[in-house]
């Protein structure tokens, strides 16, 4: 099995295995329904060309499972005057790779983003980087980069650039804290239970950041007991570990459903899709309610 989901995870046939699973999604038992997500159509990603530009990562299972995501972050980027820019050739953070205890595959990957990206960091016009920052918008991810500078430390070709990487990388919820907004003339007033990943908040150190964004926009946050626990998706744990890990599920939904939002925003793939595998009230990016918010005054 580790195998398969390393393998899986790092091609070109997981996004045709996953449309296939969704094209016949209500033929399947409901076990395997709860593993495939609904297909959510992405949306317009925008064709205007800013100064102002940041990286995106070109991920592997987000791309497949919800591309609304990176679309919805690409479309407030643009709102807010600057260009999303996903480089060819970079991909996966390498991170299923290393929870599988492949560390070479893991650093191959890396260094391959890390090549992607390099040019776009270089100093050009006025002695500044073609692309301010490295915006992650899935906190697993984020984590793993944020870590290439530990993770590429001994090799004397990458370890100066790795360690570079790590700093310009940012979770796009630090990234928009620092921005200015739209001044919004409707306010939502949406009940929302948000769930920080253990990616973010532990391994990132990221806290409190994104709840001001989503207040400001007019959710009303409902209170959350054991915020800091896991949700049960940890990576692969999810597929490995599937007893224990529904139960953590579980354990967490009871506490984000304990006061009946509208609606659960999360900040990391794994976590939207194994939480709404265990309930029938929608899930989603946090950056996906920000962009609905924002296209309402557009």
């Amino acid at each position: 099995m580790r195998t398969a989901l390393r393998e899986g995870l790092s091609s070109a046939a997981f996004a045709p295995a996953l449309r296939l699973g969704q094209a016949v999604r209500k033929l399947l038992p409901q076990s395997l329904q709860a593993k495939v997500p609904e297909a959510r159509p992405a949306g317009v990603w925008p064709d205007r060309h800013h100064a102002r530009k940041v990286l995106l990562l070109a991920g592997c299972v987000q791309p497949a499972m919800a591309p609304s995501i990176d679309a919805a972050t690409a479309r407030v980027l643009d709102r807010l005057g600057v260009q999303a820019v996903v480089a060819p050739r970079s991909g996966c953070c390498g991170a299923v790779r290393q929870h599988l205890a492949d560390g070479h595959g893991a650093q191959a990957q890396a260094r391959r983003n890390i090549d992607a990206w390099w040019p776009w960091l270089q100093p050009v016009d006025r002695g500044e980087p073609a692309a301010e920052a490295i915006v992650i918008n899935a906190s697993g991810c984020g984590s793993m980069i944020k870590d290439y500078g530990h993770l590429l430390q001994d090799d004397p070709e990458y370890a100066d650039k790795a360690r570079l990487v790590s700093e310009r990388c940012l979770d796009l919820g630090q990234w928009l804290a620092a921005q200015s907004l739209p001044a919004q003339s409707a306010r939502s007033s949406v009940r929302v239970a948000f769930h920080p990943p253990c990616s973010l908040q532990h391994a990132q150190q990221v806290r409190g950041v994104i709840e001001p964004l989503l207040t400001a926009l007019g959710a009303s946050l409902v209170p959350v007991q054991e915020a800091h626990l896991c949700c049960g998706s940890a990576g692969t744990y999810s597929v490995l570990q599937p007893g224990l890990s529904r139960q953590l599920r579980d354990r967490k939904l009871g506490h984000l459903q304990a006061e009946q939002p509208e609606i659960i925003l999360s900040a990391n793939i794994g976590c939207l899709a194994h939480l709404q595998s265990g309930t029938g009230t929608p899930v989603r990016h946090w950056i996906e309610w920000v962009d609905d918010i924002l296209a309402r005054t557009d």
